[in-house]
């Protein structure tokens, strides 16, 4: 049931939206900082 309303009412998409968008902010963000501390550790170790 919490599937179908999930799925099928506004509210339901609205937040399957939200959890989605969430998702991918918190990953484009974790790559973010990953690069960064990538670089870093480039420039202490030249």
């Amino acid at each position: 049931m919490a599937w179908e309303l999930l799925f099928t009412s506004d509210i339901g998409l609205m937040s399957l939206v939200v959890i989605v968008g969430v998702l991918v902010i918190g990953a484009y963000m974790g790559k973010i900082y990953s690069n960064k501390m990538h670089e870093e550790l480039k420039a202490k170790g030249d």
